[in-house]
């Protein structure tokens, strides 16, 4: 999952159990009801094929698909799924072998080359997946790109590339397969949780973009009709899900709201069961409200203010370093949000195994020290400051604080823009179109630090919008994938953050706390402290309240 969240941060699977996930219920000791529907808010995704990067796409994929490994409920700990087993004797070639028993929604047979084929068609660069680059340390990934001559936007076409698939990719048999990477990396099996490598059905393959429309999973659920974009999408129980639990509703409906204030406003009314996100207005009045019905936990999700170091006014690392220096982090979460948020010390989640209070010296407010550094570095020439971020997520009141921040501090004007919506915000970041500071989240992808340094601060990382390239960086994360441990890794991977927090290609701002409420119909809440809201989990008191 990525950074790419309009309203909340989805977190995908890990294969290494690093800190541990909860479960929450209020059921009583008799077996819970299932059946029903669950009425879920949610926003519009990007796409509902594996390739796909966004939160909200991901949110539905959980659901529909299912990966080689997953988290248990309860503790954490990495579950096989799909996988029989996944070994190495050196940590660059590994062996999958997978289960014989799961099937497509349309009947095919889950095997390796389901596997296989997926992973190099969201690999190969012309098809442009989002989730391409998660392959990019499997051999022969390289092969399958091409650089466009003379840009995006110019006449020129990109050549094709030299390869379809990649050739650290091996079919054993029908269900076992090996994966070589370039180079060795103690912490892959963490990546293949993720839904960027869920497997494909022959009909996906055959048309993706149909397949997009009305995917072809093979997870626990499958679509109902299509999908019915701005509006919503519905999945139901798949009787022949081969997996232990068989999912509790019988149906769960994801409707798409464009602003958080509105899904809230319906979840309020009586029309959801579920609505993950309480806006920060009403955290206060939600908390009085439904007590018991309010679920808060420490997250991993990383909010950042992102500076686009190909814009001349933030190349200066020092006029970079002032701008976080002017921030009260804390004065703005105790004001804006009521105090339920941590500040950033780092770049690092608290819960994640290296984290290091204090890490980033620049992220401390320090009004007298921020206005020495803009003057050495020769002022502020960019006029007035322009801070972007994605409409209808309930981010001008916290983005504004900022801008007043800077404007007192260090006498910098500035005008937000918050009118792109989502998918369209993110294609201007990718363009490398902002013109000024821009508003992302993060997720871990996997229980282990490198997913917070590599994808975003690596010189090719896929989740790098500042645009922030420091070949020194780029060897200790080269460094910690060689290691020959977990422990071993962190050292390098604590370096690369050192680098991080010193050049500030992107501004830390805090660690997230979920704040989700339930209606009075849920019985069972399931959260998972990876995932988060189990929603295949839940139950309801009366199923037969929605029909």
């Amino acid at each position: 999952m990525r950074g790419k969240s309009p309203m909340k941060v989805a977190v995908a699977a890990t294969a290494i159990a690093l800190f541990a996930a909860g479960c929450q219920t209020d059921s009583t000791p008799e077996a819970p009801a299932a059946g029903g529907t669950i009425r879920v808010g949610s926003s519009e995704a990007a796409g509902l094929l594996p390739g796909f990067d966004d939160s909200p796409s991901i949110v539905v994929l959980r659901t529909i698909y299912a990966g080689l490994v997953e988290n248990d409920n309860n503790d954490g700990k990495v579950v096989n799924q799909i996988a029989q087993s996944i070994t190495s004797d050196d940590n660059k070639t590994w062996t999958v072998k997978l289960k014989n028993n799961y099937k497509f929604h349309n009947g095919e047979a889950v095997n390796a080359d389901s596997f296989i084929n997926g992973w190099n068609y969201v690999a190969y660069g012309p098809n442009a997946q989002p989730n391409a680059p998660f392959f990019g340390s499997i051999v022969g990934w390289s092969d399958l790109q091409s650089e466009d001559p003379d840009g995006e936007e110019g006449p020129q076409k990109a050549p094709e590339p030299k390869a379809k698939t990649m050739s650290g990719l091996k079919k054993i048999d029908d269900f076992s397969f090996t994966v070589t990477l370039a180079e060795p990396f103690v912490g892959w099996p963490a990546t293949v949780g993720y839904s960027g490598f869920f497997p494909w059905a022959k009909a996906c393959l055959a048309d993706t973009k149909g397949c997009n429309e009305t995917p072809i999973g093979n997870g626990p659920y499958k679509i109902e009709g299509s999908w019915r974009h701005n509006v919503g999408v519905t999945v139901v129980r798949n009787p022949d899900w081969a997996g232990a639990s068989k999912g509790k509703p019988d149906k769960i409906e994801f409707k798409i709201y464009d602003k958080i204030d509105t899904g809230y406003a319906d979840f309020e009314a009586g029309e959801l069961d579920i609505w993950d996100g309480v806006p920060p207005a009403k955290y206060k009045e939600a908390k009085g409200k439904y007590g018991e019905r309010m679920f808060e936990n420490p997250s991993n999700t990383f909010t950042y203010v992102g500076l686009p170091l190909y814009n001349d006014n933030f190349k200066e690392v020092k006029v970079r370093q002032a701008l976080s220096l002017a921030i009260d982090r804390q004065a703005i979460i105790d004001a804006v949000f009521d105090g339920r948020f941590s500040a950033a010390q780092g770049v690092i989640s608290p819960n994640f195994e290296g984290y290091r209070p204090g890490a980033c010296a620049n992220c401390k407010y320090d009004a007298a020290k921020a206005k020495a550094l803009l003057a050495e570095a020769g002022g502020w020439k960019g006029g007035k400051i322009v801070l972007w971020a994605n409409a209808g997520a309930g981010h001008d009141k916290w983005l504004q604080a900022v801008g007043d921040g800077w404007k007192r501090d260090l006498g910098i004007d500035y005008e937000l823009k918050v009118d792109l919506q989502f998918p369209q915000y993110l294609a201007t970041g990718d363009a490398k179109k902002f013109t000024g500071p821009f508003r992302l989240g993060w997720g871990p992808d996997y229980a282990f630090l490198e997913t917070y340094i590599t994808p975003l601060y690596s010189t090719t990382g896929s989740s790098n919008s500042s645009g922030y390239s420091n070949p020194e960086l780029d060897k200790l994360i080269k460094d910690a994938a060689a290691a020959k441990s977990i422990a071993d890794g962190i050292k390098f991977y604590q370096q690369a953050e050192d680098l991080v927090v010193r050049d500030i290609p992107v501004i830390p701002m805090w660690f997230g706390r979920t704040a989700n409420v339930r209606s009075e119909n849920v019985k069972d809440y399931v959260y998972n402290k990876i995932h988060g809201t189990v929603y295949t989990e839940i139950t309801l008191k009366d199923p037969n309240a929605v029909k």
